[in-house]
């Protein structure tokens, strides 16, 4: 029994390590190189916003290593120590299985939200503010809290609700039948996000740019996306970040663009960056995603309910009172383990649908300039790392890194990829 807990346990410390170790590799890197201009950037960029872009990554970076050091030792101490005594205390109120199901995952949610909020106001307030990233009033602050506090609370509770109950009436196929419930639920809420719950956060009003939108219009078109609506979202209520995205199920789609973007972009960049989007939905990316992430789900929750039977878990971390909570805590510990080498496998697929998209984008537009314009405005509005080490980047990276992104999109154009 000793011997499996502590596989386990070394299997995590290494993980946590090479977390770490690809930290600081990153970090000497940037350090080395971080004030080398690229030939891509030439006449973009000064030296003055080099420095003030390896100075944001480093902060970013030392920051999120302390707050992750900090949730690493908060996490073990509670799975080791203090979820045998938040276990027994939940079933010692003697609830309904459903209820106690409730109880014990929603007070673990909010004790999470308690326990980062610090870090969030430090980030917010602090680096976000120093480097000209965050316009957030504290108010703004605490009622976009509140406001994802009561979002989470009703979207999880329903989630532990449901799926309890289905455990409860059908022990033998309940992971089949949950996977079933999350699969609906979360395309049921990627349906209804745009319409009920991203409205509360953010006002969405018409562009007034006609001339912008009859070129979007035009350009959907000859992608073959239908465009219901173009709105303008005031991003700019909480930071200076960009952005550009669509919503909608099916073939008619809301393109959302944020205020900064319409600021800071010119027509030609903005319709780069919204073909690059197209391409994303003409190449069935999301789809895609869906199909593998929801295969890999009910491979893991066919996995976790093998692991629920009996009370394995439970003694093998010295569970006084075995429950069906506690356990699902505990495989949710190990998940996180065994799911560690599919990170930079989900990575480069990820990484691997970005150059397509940025192909699709030239191919429509046939406009290089462009997107390499907007990709160099991203970069140096984001203060994003230009050199990024190729280790970090592959287990990192959702996206090439920019001067990778830039260098393909000019073989586009020279016909060699």
């Amino acid at each position: 029994m000793n011997g499996y807990l502590t596989a386990l346990l070394a299997a995590y410390f290494l993980i946590i390590a090479f977390g770490y170790w690809l930290d600081f590799l990153n970090l000497s890197h940037l350090k080395k190189y971080g004030s080398v201009i690229p030939p891509e950037f030439e006449g973009q960029i000064d030296r003055d916003l080099l420095r003030r872009t390896r100075d944001y990554n480093i902060e970013h970076t030392k920051f999120d290593l302390i707050a992750s050091v900090f949730n690493n030792i908060v996490f073990l101490i509670f799975i080791f120590v203090l979820l045998d005594i938040y276990n027994s205390w939940i079933m010692s109120l003697n609830l309904p299985f459903i209820l106690s199901g409730l109880v014990f995952f929603l007070l673990l949610s909010y004790a999470d939200t308690v326990i980062s909020m610090p870090f969030s106001l430090y980030s917010t307030f602090r680096i976000e503010n120093r480097y000209g990233f965050n316009t957030m009033t504290f108010r703004l602050w605490v009622a976009d809290t509140v406001k994802s506090l009561v979002i989470s609370t009703i979207l999880m509770g329903l989630l532990t609700a449901v799926g309890l109950f289905i455990v409860l009436k059908s022990p033998e196929m309940w992971w089949l039948w949950v996977w079933c419930f999350f699969l609906v639920f979360g395309i049921f809420i990627m349906y209804i996000a745009p319409y009920v719950i991203e409205p509360l956060f953010h006002k969405f009003t018409p562009i007034e740019d006609e001339e912008l939108e009859g070129g979007i219009r035009s350009l959907m078109q000859k992608a073959g996306i239908k465009v219901s609506r173009i709105f303008r979202m005031d991003a700019s209520k909480r930071t200076t970040h960009t952005n550009a995205y669509f919503t909608g199920i099916g073939r008619v789609k809301r393109i959302i663009l944020y205020d900064t973007l319409i600021e800071k972009m010119n027509r030609d960049e903005i319709l780069a960056v919204l073909a690059h989007e197209a391409g994303h939905w003409k190449k069935r990316h999301l789809l895609k995603h869906i199909v593998v992430t929801e295969a890999v789900a009910l491979i893991a929750i066919y996995a976790a309910y093998l692991l629920l039977q009996g009370d394995f878990l439970t003694e093998l971390f010295s569970i006084k009172e075995s429950s069906f909570f506690a356990k699902v805590v505990i495989v949710g510990f190990i998940g996180s383990i065994v799911s560690f080498p599919l990170t930079p496998v989900f990575h480069y697929f990820s990484r691997r649908h970005e150059n397509e998209a940025d192909r699709f984008s030239y191919e429509l537009t046939g406009n290089a300039a462009g997107m390499i314009s907007a990709l160099v405005k991203l970069s140096k509005d984001n203060l994003s790392n230009l050199h990024p080490h190729p280790l970090y980047a592959l287990f990192h990276y959702s996206h090439p890194p920019v001067l990778e992104r830039i260098r393909r999109i000019r073989e586009f154009e020279k016909g060699r990829l």
